[in-house]
């Protein structure tokens, strides 16, 4: 069964670094584009970053570029997300998705109403306190 399973989330004060890492497992993700989102309470799901199956290509949201990156070991089928500078506007429930043609896909899902078609992980919430 094919599944992503996130971690590393947690309680972090305002500008702190924070890395979640995300495990894809029961199928070849390598193969998949990988990507971060995020929702916070009250507000719609956000996309962050996005990174190739090959790893040459990433996107950001504006609002993070410069602070969070997105690498990813395809060997592993793992894809990290490394945030710096934290602010309480960071504090949200941060999920992994998978895409198997692009991270374009990932990237425009929320603004064309695809979320449903991508594979999700559970989310660990993350914190950032003042």
């Amino acid at each position: 069964q094919a599944q992503l399973l996130e971690s590393g989330g947690g309680l972090v004060r305002s500008g702190a670094s924070l890395n979640l890492s995300c495990r894809g497992s029961g199928r070849t993700y390598s193969t998949y584009a990988m990507g971060w989102f995020r929702q916070a309470p009250g507000r719609e799901r956000e996309f962050l970053a996005a990174i190739s199956s090959t790893g040459t290509m990433t996107t950001y949201a504006d609002s993070i570029e410069g602070r969070f990156t997105v690498p990813r070991d395809t060997g592993n089928n793992v894809v990290y997300l490394k945030m710096h500078d934290m602010t309480t506007e960071d504090t949200a429930v941060y999920s992994c998705a998978a895409d198997p043609q692009s991270l374009i896909n990932l990237e425009h899902a929320v603004r064309i109403g695809t979320l449903k078609r991508l594979e999700w992980g559970q989310g660990p919430q993350v914190t950032v306190s003042s």
